[in-house]
């Protein structure tokens, strides 16, 4: 499958007004567990994950219009809404699927009141209101003015129809040659005009899954534009050096540079505090005593591990960010630490933050988009050549937490390339369902695919290495393969980034669907 970018005709001023609103709240953590419950900044393997993103809140607007009986003529549209009963009964029926579709969202949302309106009047007066970020019309009848008018370039939006899941909508018949396509003395009756950026696929007929689809798609941009995160040792792009400015303008992404000597300094100010040293020894061994684990490096290693953890999370607390990067982690980072940056990096993500190795930002943006989607934490690895349907992908910062709950299970071993330090070895249960992301330099298009896991090889490459399938045409893959790092998430997400990639001004081309 292949989705355009933003669709032709949106500017550039609109692509980045219309995704404005997630800017200003999505570089602050809420602090909130996904379960719920007070957290304190104590480490506890036992805390759900910490939802650092912020609700999306969406208003629901029932679009109407009655009908007047006449004598000998059609005085009537199509639809299934005649009286102000139906209106009511309707009304109630919308509320009530909404409540059930809120409860259960995988993720934060927020369902505003339904807004009934008849008039373009009544229409404006909602869509220039504030405090909601999605519209969803129900747009049962009216015409197309009044339906325009309740769109606005500044926030996403969705129309829903109705076929067989209550009374028919008007809507249901006309809204691709009266509203998505529209003749004129200048325009052809079969030439979109992606009214308020609106394509095909921004219309639902009756299914609330695939509604929960699209929000969460847009849970995830909303949060993925603006985001902060702070980079030690600064920015880089391992396939364009431009990625970092890429990822500035593109995406506003919020980078804080941080200097190695600020974290030489801290590093030293920690090791003379001994309450400080004695509460890392405590989480080195309670992470040890984590089911599934199992030690084969110098526990020394994983307490150090523990303490630049709680470093960088100072970091976070400082300049209220919930991601984090590091660039010459696989040299500079290891004298000042005493230790790899592999453990601590692990550690953040199964805490719920962004925590990255390498400062890449060909990769980052896929990665924290990807994280707000799937709402588990992501793994950014090395792949391989893709080969007889199948490929290897490694690194040494793989979360534990991948499938969102429990800990896997992982051997702490050394950093593979400087035999030093403290990395899991994650291994996965085989048959996980996977979601792999592979960005390109310029930020243009992300190839995906879908695939599983196969095996938890051990090869003298990077500790968390997997053997994952290639759903779909691999062969594809080889030719449309993007960027030097992947991203992966476990769980199925392609429908998700499909419709969440194009709202940021990137081609999503699955593999899988090929």
């Amino acid at each position: 499958m292949c989705c355009s970018c933003h669709p032709p005709g949106i500017s550039r001023r609109s692509f980045l007004g219309a995704t404005a609103l997630g800017v200003a709240s999505a570089a602050i953590p809420s602090g909130r567990a996904a379960a719920g419950g007070a957290r304190t900044d104590d480490w506890d393997p036992d805390q759900p994950l910490l939802r650092t993103g912020t609700p999306l809140r969406v208003q629901p607007i029932l679009l109407y219009s009655l009908s007047q009986r006449e004598e000998q003529t059609s005085w009537r549209p199509w639809g299934g809404l005649h009286t102000e009963q139906d209106v009511a009964e309707e009304s109630a029926r919308i509320g009530s699927e909404l409540a059930a579709m809120e409860a259960r969202a995988d993720f934060e949302l927020e369902v505003r009141p339904l807004v009934a309106v008849r008039s373009v009047e009544e229409a404006s007066k909602i869509r220039d209101a504030e405090g909601y970020d999605v519209a969803i019309v129900y747009a049962a009848s009216g015409w197309t003015d009044a339906l325009e008018a309740c769109f606005s370039r500044a926030r996403n939006n969705l129309i829903f129809l109705r076929h067989r899941s209550g009374p028919v909508y008007l809507w249901y018949e006309i809204v691709h040659n009266r509203f998505l396509r529209q003749g004129s003395a200048t325009e052809d009756l079969d030439e979109y005009r992606y009214p308020s950026g609106m394509t095909v696929h921004d219309v639902v007929v009756d299914q609330y899954d695939d509604v929960l689809t699209r929000l969460r798609a847009l849970y995830g941009v909303h949060n993925f534009v603006g985001r902060r995160i702070v980079a030690l040792g600064g920015s880089s792009g391992w396939c364009n050096p431009e990625a970092p400015e890429i990822a500035r303008t593109k995406f506003s992404l919020d980078i804080v540079p941080v200097e190695y000597d600020d974290l030489e300094r801290r590093i030293t100010s920690a090791r003379g505090d001994t309450d400080r040293m004695a509460r890392t020894q405590r989480w080195a061994r309670r992470y040890l005593d984590v089911p599934g684990t199992s030690l084969h490096t110098d526990e020394q290693f994983v307490t150090n591990g523990f303490l630049l953890y709680d470093v960088i999370k100072g970091y976070l607390r400082e300049h209220e960010a919930a991601a984090f990067t590091i660039q010459a982690c696989m040299g500079t980072v290891m004298p000042i630490a005493e230790t790899t940056a592999c453990l601590p990096l692990s550690l953040l993500n199964d805490e719920g933050y962004l925590a990255f190795c390498e400062s890449d930002f060909n990769v980052i943006p896929a990665g924290i988009l990807l994280h707000y989607v799937s709402g588990r934490p992501v793994f950014l690895n090395d792949p391989t050549f893709p080969h007889h349907g199948m490929v290897t992908v490694a690194h040494c910062t793989a979360p534990r937490r991948l499938e969102g709950g429990r800990y896997a299970e992982a051997r702490v071993v050394t950093h593979f390339e400087s035999d030093y330090g403290a990395t899991p070895k994650v291994e996965l249960p085989l048959g996980t369902p996977l979601t792999m992301v592979c960005p390109d330099g310029r930020q243009r298009q992300w190839v995906g695919f879908s695939g599983k896991v196969l095996a938890n090889p051990f090869h003298d490459i990077c500790r968390s290495q997997f053997d994952v399938s290639i759903d779909g045409n691999w062969r594809k893959l080889l030719e449309d393969h993007r960027g030097f790092h992947w991203m992966m998430a476990v769980g199925g997400y392609a429908k998700e980034m499909a419709y969440a990639c194009p709202k940021i001004g990137i081609e999503w081309n699955d593999v899988s669907e090929a």
